[in-house]
């Protein structure tokens, strides 16, 4: 009895021992599993935080490039004050629908002209106010505007708007009509708030813009864009270097300004192309500032002056002539008596180099030297067959109006008053049938231009204008240069079969 009473202690003894054993072991794994999650939370914690400090590194990075911006309401007040509306008034004429038709065929003295006159000619022509919309910014506390030629050009009134809707009349203190720019005043004490100026040399393709101004009206509006492309040239002049942007720009945002995310002015908005939706034009700002300078002083803008015709090197002949990475531009002609021919540049050389800086391009040499003062010795370096050499010139004041008359003369264009002339050669009077040689004669004549209006026709040589003597057309460039735009043009003119005759026209 006591046997199976000792075998049944021992069997409830081994089922406790292995009810104790089991237990053990649920615990020790349950204590080794415990270690190996904190482990792996240790390092995933660890992970995460190498994974996040790299994200902050590359966090950094990104907002270095910076992207869109959260939003531009500092932007916009910050240079908002700055930024004015301008609405001008100008004087127009209707057109006379008889304008072509009294004239008779005999000129001035037709004595049909009575009867045109008389029936025709009652109703004169008509005058009406023109109003137009620009904007612009505020330069100087004590009143000066920058803005666009084009707004205030031939305006009889001027007026500014201020963001804080106080109005002033303004007058003209000096335009510049081949960079389209304007320095404008209004008399309103001396705490008006100044637009920030930046450095548009250093604005880059991509960046973030804004253009300030009142397009058809709207006061202060405020348009974001891009950058989209820098020194475009458009055909609007010979000192083109835009900055193309796709901030929206429209009629009425002329004159006003483009601004960087520091606030900073760095253009003068000023072209739009019809059509082009998102595209539009701006100043450089680098540009702008010496010729604002300059209207402030003197209210116009005196220029540089060489004396030369010019062309880029193609690569074939920049390759033929031996310059070095293609750079430089060719001399096609120099002008006689002017500051290139004096100095001694010639005719199929190179320019290289003018003070020191690197002339890439025609375009760049206009911009160098138009940036000289006159009567300043220039150091330019040419490249003449395969040598370099130095030359000092001094710098002459640049003449338009001469240098279009050259132009077009030479690319077979009709001038300013709508006439092509030539000197008289033996050549030209063999073409013409004629025994004059002094004189220039007319080769082309624009049916559009007051020239056509005024009676001149091809052939005719002229003689005089204003009773100063023509006897070549660097005479006749001159002459006509010192004319002023408005001012009256008497023309003496030798007529094959007929004699002289006057022509009279308006420049």
């Amino acid at each position: 009895m006591w046997i199976n009473k000792f075998v049944n202690l021992i069997l409830r003894r081994k089922t406790f021992f292995a009810v104790i054993f089991i237990a053990t072991a649920i615990v020790a794994v349950s204590c080794f599993n415990s270690v190996s999650d904190d482990k792996t939370k240790k390092s995933d914690t660890n992970k995460g935080k190498e994974s996040s400090a790299s994200l902050v590194g590359e966090t950094k990075t990104l907002e270095s490039t910076r992207f869109v911006p959260e939003n531009f309401s500092s932007l916009a007040e910050m240079v908002g004050p700055a930024v004015v509306n301008i609405r001008t008034v100008k004087t127009a004429k209707s057109a006379n629908v008889f304008r072509n038709f009294n004239k008779g065929p005999f000129g001035e003295d037709d004595p049909m002209d009575d009867f045109f006159n008389k029936f025709f000619n009652q109703d004169p022509q008509r005058q009406f106010k023109q109003r137009s919309l620009g904007s612009g910014f505020i330069i100087e506390k004590d009143g000066y505007i920058v803005t666009n030629n084009h707004v205030v050009e031939n305006a009889d009134k001027i007026k500014v708007i201020l963001k804080d809707q106080k109005e002033f009349e303004a007058e003209i203190v000096g335009r510049d009509e081949k960079t389209d720019l304007a320095v404008i005043k209004i008399n309103s004490g001396n705490d008006l708030p100044v637009a920030r100026i930046g450095d548009s040399d250093a604005l880059k393709v991509g960046q973030w813009v804004l253009a300030i101004g009142s397009p058809f009206g709207l006061e202060q509006t405020i348009t974001a864009g891009i950058v989209s492309a820098k020194g475009r040239v458009i055909g609007s002049g010979p000192y083109d270097d835009f900055i193309q942007t796709d901030a929206s720009i429209n009629p009425g945002n002329s004159g006003g300004p483009l601004v960087n995310m520091n606030g900073e002015v760095v253009g003068i908005n000023t072209i739009i192309i019809a059509g082009g939706q998102g595209i539009g034009f701006a100043i450089p700002i680098n540009l702008g500032k010496g010729i604002v300078d300059q209207l402030k002083k003197h209210g116009d803008v005196t220029r540089g002056w060489l004396g030369v015709t010019i062309q880029d090197v193609p690569a074939e002949l920049a390759e033929y002539l031996g310059i070095k990475d293609g750079k430089g531009v060719l001399v096609s002609d120099v002008i006689e008596g002017d500051p290139a021919d004096k100095a001694g540049i010639k005719p199929r050389d190179i320019i290289t180099e003018i003070n020191g800086e690197k002339v890439e391009s025609s375009r760049s040499l206009l911009k160098i030297v138009a940036g000289i003062g006159v009567g300043a010795i220039a150091k330019i370096k040419v490249l003449r067959d395969g040598r370099e050499k130095t030359i000092n010139v001094e710098i002459a004041k640049r003449m338009d109006e001469k240098i279009a008359s050259a132009k077009d003369s030479i690319k077979g264009r009709s001038d300013e008053i709508g006439i092509r002339v030539a000197n008289i050669t033996q050549e030209m009077a063999r073409r013409f049938n004629i025994a004059e040689t002094e004189g220039v004669i007319v080769l082309d004549v624009n049916p559009d231009g007051e020239a056509a209006d005024a009676g001149i026709i091809q052939g005719d040589i002229i003689k005089e204008i204003n009773r100063q003597p023509v006897k070549s057309v660097k005479d006749y460039t001159e002459v006509l240069g010192k004319i002023k735009k408005g001012e009256s043009i008497k023309l003496l003119i030798w007529r094959d079969k007929i004699g002289f005759v006057i022509a009279k026209l308006t420049k």
